[in-house]
């Protein structure tokens, strides 16, 4: 990414201010259709050969990491949050063609936002018979920090580089502040096991649910009403994630800044993929010094910035790829759904076991054992997504595009 101090959200020399890069939805679709394919099961059948390391591997990286560490699957949410930036100076530079105010475009992002937290909590709340007041969707999440984005946007890149790194540094020091349990403590008071792997030194700041964003939610997520007290999350999640992954989201808009100033293709993704690389670099080698973890769950700065660095490459790819090399047909299954976005997300939320009934229903009810048992899972979740994206291209074919 170039250090250019020209504003983000001016017009660039080599773009219209209305195109859209195919490569970019592309991406898109392709993380939402990772992330609803829900690994199409591979944990499930890698149980049942336990002795396979090809199996194991696929069962590792179709599943979250359980705490420190990552894998593929954590990767989804980053890069979802990462092209909600990527896209931002493209948006922004079609409001403005249109002679869009900066008040108007701000009420906009303010209702965009404020939408997106309701609507995490009405997915989060659908299966219970109360509301369910969680932020750790990552619709709250974008929704969250999305306003502060937006504002970074009308910024110089120079500016966007300082807030995103002092974001970083901030919460770090929040964590490392925050005092350690007392000798004797009780963990599985806070739901960590005791054959549990403790994080140790510096690190032990970010343990499971005795942490900084641990003890923010026992106030935070008490003040609305719920049927018991709220005590810790089941696997560690934070409402104060929202804050490292701005800096996620930043990283996505210094991308989709260069991806619209003048440049060749080539050099747009000579510049990513340096970045890239460099962040890689830097979050693993933050956590390797013991300064911070890895840890996907509670977005630690260092997973912030290493994973700032993996999506930057995933772009460089698609952007290469598709845009540089012009290759485009392969990438219509995913431009499809990089489309409607939220559309699959809500579907897949509230629709899959729907969908799931009806084809058991008509096809019969074994017919997801049609190869055995041990591929049942991987049969449905094929079968479930396969609908979902045939809905999407008929809205797709009839120019239909929910978006908030």
């Amino acid at each position: 990414m170039t250090r250019d101090d020209s504003a983000s959200s001016a017009p660039p020399a080599d773009l219209p201010q209305t195109e859209r890069l195919v490569s970019l939805d592309a991406y898109r679709g392709a993380i939402m259709l990772m992330m609803a394919s829900a690994g199409l099961g591979a944990a499930q059948i890698a149980r049942q050969y336990p002795n396979s390391p090809v199996w194991q591997f696929l069962a590792h990286h179709t599943e979250h990491a359980e705490w420190a560490g990552f894998t593929v699957w954590d990767v989804i949410q980053p890069a979802f949050m990462f092209m909600v930036g990527v896209a931002l100076p493209f948006s922004l530079a079609k409001r403005q063609a249109r002679g869009q105010s900066f008040a108007r475009m701000l009420a906009h992002a303010l209702w965009r936002a404020a939408v997106l937290v309701l609507l995490a909590v009405f997915l989060s709340s659908a299966w219970s018979r109360q509301t369910v007041w969680s932020f750790a969707n990552v619709l709250a999440q974008i929704g969250l920090g999305y306003p502060v984005v937006f504002l970074l946007a009308f910024t110089r890149p120079r500016t966007q580089w300082i807030a995103a790194f002092g974001i970083l540094f901030a919460y770090w020091l929040a964590f490392v502040l925050q005092p350690l349990p007392a000798a004797g403590f009780d963990w599985q008071s806070v739901g960590v096991p005791a054959d549990w792997p403790f994080l140790t030194g510096l690190a032990a700041h970010w343990e499971k649910n005795a942490n900084f964003a641990a003890t923010f939610d026992r106030w935070f997520l008490n003040l609305f009403p719920r049927p018991e007290t709220f005590v810790f999350n089941r696997g560690g999640y934070a409402t104060l994630n929202f804050v490292p992954s701005i800096a996620t989201m930043i990283f996505g808009l210094l991308a989709g800044g260069l991806l619209r100033r003048e440049g060749s293709i080539a050099r747009k993704v000579t510049y990513l993929v340096a970045f890239g690389i460099a962040c890689i670099v830097v979050g693993v080698a933050i956590a390797w010094l013991g300064l911070c973890p890895i840890v996907k769950r509670i977005w630690t700065p260092s997973w912030a910035i290493c994973s700032g660095g993996v999506v930057t490459l995933l772009l460089a790819a698609f952007v290469a790829v598709i845009e540089g090399l012009r290759l485009k047909r392969w990438a219509f299954p995913f431009v499809v759904v990089g489309l409607n976005p939220i559309t699959l997300y809500c579907m897949w939320q509230l629709g899959g076991s729907f969908v799931r009934a009806n084809l058991q229903r008509h096809l019969g009810q074994d017919i997801f054992e049609t190869f055995g048992p041990n591929y049942e899972q991987t049969l449905q979740r094929g079968a479930v997504l396969l609908i979902l994206w045939l809905i999407l291209l008929w809205m797709c074919r009839r120019k239909i595009f929910l978006r908030i």
